[in-house]
Parts: C-alpha cells; sequence; structure tokens
C-alpha cells in the first residue's frame, strides 16, 4: 500500500478547519443508510438547482450535441435529471470514502465480467480499467475492490486537509493511489500485473491529446490509453455501473478491447472514446454531463458553449 502523503501545511493550521468540518460532514452522511441518502441526495440537488444553472445549461448543451437524434423532450429530461445525480454524487461519494467495510458489504451487488480480470491476471498482465465519470464512480470502484486488488488515478485536490483526509480513506480499500504526474508508478504497478481504473472522458490540458469522436463530436481526448498499453503490455477493459431499480448496483467488465494497442495513437483513442459511449449510454441519466467536454474544438470551429 502506498504510503498516506502529509501536506508542507501543518493538518492543524486554522487555514484547514473547513476542511475538516467537511471531512466530519462525510463521515456522518455515510453513517446513514444508502437508500435514505440517495432520497435525500435527490431532494437536496433540486433544491439547489438555482445555484447550479450554470453547470445545468452546460449539461444540456452536451445532450444537444450528443443526442441530437433524441427529441427535444427527451434531452430535457436527462438534463433535469442532472439536478438529482448532483445531489445523489455527494451521498455516494461519502458512502464510498467514509463507509465501513460492514455497511460496504452490505450494498446488494451484480457483478459481470470478472472473468475478464480473472484472464488478465493469470496471464501476468496489467489491466487498465477504462470508466466514465458517473455520479458513483468512487462507490463503483470501491464495490469492485471487494473482487480484485484495484488502484486508481487521481487529481490532487487543492486543500491539503482534504487531499490528506480523502487520500487516507482511498487507501483503506484501494491498493494505491497515482497522482495523474505519477507516470513512473503507474508503469511499474501495470507491468507488475496490477488494475489500474481511470476515466479518460474529460478534457485535460495536460497531457498528448488528439481530436476524435465523442458521440459524433470533435473532442480533444488523451492518448493516454493508447500510450499506456503500449509501454506496458495491459490489456484495456471498460468499466460500466450503474444503479439497479430494486436498490444496488450492476458492475460490468467488457471484453478487452482486441489488438490494442495498434501503431496508431488517434484510431487507439478513437476506439476508447466509442468504448466509453457504450458504457454511458448504458445508463446516461447517471452520467455526468455538467463537464465542458467539447470546451476545446479544432481551430476555427465554433464554441460548442
Amino acid at each position: 500500500m502506498a504510503e498516506v502523503k502529509t501536506a508542507a501545511r501543518p493538518l492543524w493550521h486554522p487555514a484547514g478547519w473547513p476542511a475538516w468540518l467537511g471531512l466530519g460532514l462525510l463521515w456522518l452522511i455515510a453513517r446513514l443508510p444508502l437508500r435514505w441518502l440517495l432520497g435525500a441526495g435527490a431532494a437536496l440537488g433540486r433544491a439547489l438547482a438555482p445555484v447550479l444553472r450554470k453547470r445545468l445549461r452546460i449539461a444540456r448543451r452536451n445532450l444537444d450535441h450528443c443526442f441530437p437524434e433524441r427529441p427535444a423532450a427527451e434531452r430535457d429530461a436527462l438534463a433535469q435529471a442532472q439536478r438529482e445525480e448532483l445531489g445523489r454524487m455527494l451521498a455516494e461519494f461519502a458512502v464510498g470514502w467514509m463507509a465501513s467495510p460492514a455497511a460496504i458489504a452490505r450494498i446488494p451487488v451484480e457483478y459481470v465480467g470478472l472473468e475478464h480480470l480473472e484472464a488478465a491476471q493469470s496471464a501476468g498482465r496489467g489491466v487498465l480499467l477504462v470508466g466514465g465519470h458517473f455520479s458513483h464512480l468512487e462507490l463503483a470502484g470501491r464495490l469492485l475492490t471487494q473482487r480484485a486488488p484495484i488502484a486508481g488515478m487521481y487529481r490532487e485536490h487543492h486543500d491539503p486537509v482534504f487531499e490528506w483526509g480523502i487520500r487516507r480513506a482511498r487507501l483503506r480499500y484501494a491498493s494505491a493511489m497515482f497522482r495523474r504526474d505519477e507516470l513512473k508508478a503507474v508503469i511499474r504497478h501495470l507491468k507488475a500485473g496490477g488494475i489500474l481504473w481511470y476515466a479518460p472522458d474529460q478534457d485535460y490540458l495536460r497531457g498528448h491529446s488528439v481530436y476524435v469522436p465523442f458521440f459524433g463530436q470533435p473532442a480533444a481526448t488523451l492518448t493516454a490509453t493508447h500510450d499506456l498499453a503500449r509501454l506496458t503490455g495491459a490489456v484495456v477493459i471498460g468499466f460500466g455501473h450503474r444503479r439497479l431499480p430494486g436498490g444496488g448496483y450492476r458492475l460490468a467488465l467488457h471484453p478487452p478491447l482486441p489488438d490494442f494497442p495498434s501503431r496508431d495513437a488517434t484510431a487507439d483513442t478513437t476506439r476508447v472514446n466509442a468504448l466509453i459511449e457504450t458504457l454511458i449510454r448504458a445508463a446516461p441519466s447517471e452520467y455526468l454531463w455538467v463537464h465542458q467536454r467539447f470546451k476545446r474544438q479544432p481551430p476555427g470551429s465554433p464554441s460548442a458553449y
């Protein structure tokens, strides 16, 4: 298990007290029943809709770009559902980070495709689990660690207390956590046959990216999946997750992408985006559409927002 990194500023410095209160609130939230939390989170999201107006407008534009073939009323309904998803996200993040192992074990889970992980591990190959930013991504990742040792990649939080607390919480169940700049450690992990879960479905400014289709629209996308697979020999497996109607979650591991990587980073990145599209289409209302996925466009193209 990776060592927890402490901040240069003392963690009990008064500037960090609001973050401590936030962590305490998350811990308290995680003590409550998940079914109740999801209902309360949906209500909170509806109540906060006026504050989230800008993000909800972005969600509506993204849905227009990604589902032009669907009736406007259906896109409106998906955009309205984002209000509740943002509230549920708070609850599911809190449970994923802070719930006890016993509470996590009580959550109903339907696992599909675990044999793909087992086959790769039996062959001594690393695995890149490619997923998307759904409201329950943190909780789904923790649920999967009940069946396999999963490491993750994350963006470092600007507040040192929150960074320390969430990293410490994740390392209670993840085999390792890597910042996005810890490339050498990631490569070692994959070469040793480790499993790494990450979501390359946002427009990250750092790293080499290419414009490839995402729901038929040009989207700046990192070539990191191609690069890591080429450098380590890891297989690429899609990781989808959604809520079950009766409670709990369905975690689906897709068959490895065949003949991946090729010599063509752009073609491979196009395939990765197509995989993520498949994951999103399985649960479009639970995907987080509030990020400016099409913020960067090819030169001369109009702004997407």
